[in-house]
Parts: C-alpha cells; structure tokens; sequence
C-alpha cells in the first residue's frame, strides 16, 4: 500500500508524454535503457532543498520497508524522492548481471530523472544490491553523496570477498546503515563517512524501519 503524504502530486505519465494528474503523490513514467525499461517513481514537494534517488536490492522491490520509510522521513524533512526499480527487475530477474551493463542503464536513468528535475543536489541510494550500484556511479552521475542501506560487504559465510573497494571509490561521502545481525557482513567505519549499525536488525533493516528512515533524513540534509 502507498504512503500518503499530504500536498504531493502523482502525474502518470503516458507513452505519448500526456500526463494525468492525481492528487497527493508524485510521478511515474518509463526509463528505456540497453536492459530494457526501468521505472520511475517521483513523490514532489514543494520547492525541494533535495533531490534523494534510491532503488532496491537484486531481488527485491522499491517498496521494501526500509526504503519506503526512508520516502516518508525525506519528503517530512522537504526532500523531492525518486525510486527507481531497475530494468532487470522490470524483466522479472532476481539477479542484475554484469556490474558494468547495470552502471550503464542506471546512469541513463539518472540523466532522465536529473532532466526532470534538474534543479536540487542529488544524493542517490540505496539497499543491498542499490547501495552498490550508488556507490559505484555516484560520481559519474554527478551525486553529492551515497546513502547504502545493508550494503552488502561479502556474500554470506565468505568474508574473503569484501566489497569495502566500492565504499571507499565511491568519491562523494557514503552513509551506510546496516544491521548488527546481517549475514552479509557490517561494512568498517574507516570505509564510509558515517557508519550507523542498528542492533537487532538482519539484512531487511524492517525491525524497525522508521528509525532507518530518521537517520537517513537526518544525514542527508546537510547536503541541500
């Protein structure tokens, strides 16, 4: 179920670039990559400070509990929010494929969603999978910084294969926030800007998502 935010508008946006407008939410359209369609989903406020962009993990959705409650505290706090569900997942696949086809079809899709939305700094996310793919092109699409949500350090029981490189190559700061239970691994604090580790929490950050979502809104402000 959507979350309703009070004075923000839906424009679905048709193929033949027609718009209908529907109150209180934001603006979906199509993205057409080399992968295939991604879509776009904009929740607008007014006179944003902020533009955040955030996307899912390798088989999940944008409407994981965690990145929906990160939605409702950026918009709280004045932030345009843009989430993207990549073209794979669009195709039905639970896997992204090739690093480098992925980083290509995202930094499409960033150039459309900036063309929109040009105005506002961007700070682009999000979890697993979407913290890596933030983390690898923040600076190749022009991104102020990086918010990785259980990023994922090293496929699970396999703690030779860190991917602390793509924290530390990320250019722009990075704000990870992981769970104390993830089979994935917790990320070192030397490798990001702010390292927030919630007790209790696994890989799905959906214990308690609202305090995901406070911390997020809290950090990326001082970014607008």
């Amino acid at each position: 179920m959507d979350l309703i935010i009070p004075g923000v508008r839906r424009a679905v946006i048709r193929p033949e670039g027609q718009a209908r407008i529907l109150p209180r939410y934001g603006a979906a359209m199509q993205v057409m990559t080399p992968r295939g369609p991604a879509l776009v989903e904009i929740d607008d406020v007014a006179d944003p400070r902020l533009l955040l962009v955030l996307t899912h993990g390798s088989a999940g959705g944008v409407d994981a509990p965690d990145l929906l409650a990160v939605r409702a505290a950026a918009l709280a706090v004045g932030v345009t929010v843009v989430r993207v569900t990549q073209a794979f997942r669009v195709a039905g696949a639970r896997a992204p494929g090739s690093a480098a086809r992925q980083d290509e079809a995202w930094e499409i899709v960033l150039d459309e969603v900036r063309a929109l939305r040009p105005g506002p700094a961007l700070v682009q996310g999000g979890r697993s999978n979407g913290a890596r793919v933030a983390c690898r092109t923040a600076k190749a699409v022009g991104a102020a910084a990086v918010v990785a949500l259980a990023f994922p350090l090293h496929p699970p029981g396999k703690p030779e294969r860190s991917r602390a490189d793509e924290l530390r190559g990320a250019g722009v700061d990075v704000l990870v926030v992981n769970g104390d239970r993830d089979p994935f691994g917790v990320p070192d604090a030397a490798d990001a800007a702010r390292l927030v580790v919630l007790p209790g929490e696994g890989h799905d950050l959906k214990r308690d998502p609202a305090r995901v979502g406070e911390v997020v809104a809290e950090w990326i402000v001082r970014y607008a």
